[in-house]
């Protein structure tokens, strides 16, 4: 019981501690998801439902360098057709450290930029299916804002373009995601707020 005490009280410091200034330090890392096109419509035409998700988890590498793995779903139903999307690989993101840029005190600018296997697969009612499959790479500027030291909600602008094979070559995507990320101190840092919690 003791040690869920004691855990209870690291973790509020690491999410809740204004010590933590330095969220994007090299050790650090940062665990969150996209979400884009979440909703659908529900009309007497037909209905749609979308849905795309891409949790990622990342080691900074240096300051403000992020680095790993990244895995994209997506679903989209309605108007006769069902198109599924999916992807695995890495990602890299930079944090821009400019306060000449910054549009609030608690946002920060950050690029990234993703390559894996990626898939596109339409298939319509009407029997008929298109498909891409093959590397993926996408790029874009994202913006995150800080509602607790350690918690970002964020906006990511991003093109995505698969190539490979199937009935079409090349599959093209642009989305605004919108999600969050928690970023947790490296082993360090977590030294750090165990002794600053023990005094």
């Amino acid at each position: 019981m003791k040690k869920i005490g004691y855990l209870t009280l690291i973790l509020a410091g690491v999410l809740f501690s204004s010590n933590i200034k330095a969220q994007t330090q090299k050790g650090n890392v940062l665990v969150g998801a996209q979400l884009a096109n979440i909703g659908g419509t529900f009309q007497d035409g037909g209905s749609t439902f979308n849905l795309n998700l891409s949790p990622q988890a990342g080691w900074f590498i240096k300051d403000d360098l992020a680095i790993g793995p990244k895995v994209n779903l997506g679903l989209s139903t309605g108007n006769g057709s069902t198109t599924f999307t999916y992807g695995v690989g890495a990602f890299g993101r930079y944090y821009i450290r400019d306060k000449s840029i910054e549009v609030l005190d608690k946002t920060r600018w950050f690029l990234e930029a993703s390559a894996g296997v990626n898939g596109v697969n339409r298939d319509t009612d009407g029997g008929s299916s298109t498909n891409t499959n093959g590397l993926g790479i996408g790029f874009g500027p994202g913006l995150a804002y800080f509602i607790t030291p350690n918690i970002a909600l964020e906006a990511l602008l991003k093109y995505d373009l698969t190539v490979g094979f199937g009935s079409s070559t090349t599959a093209h995507n642009v989305g605004l995601n919108l999600g969050f990320q928690i970023y947790l101190p490296g082993r360090k840092m977590q030294r750090q707020i165990e002794s600053d919690m023990k005094k």
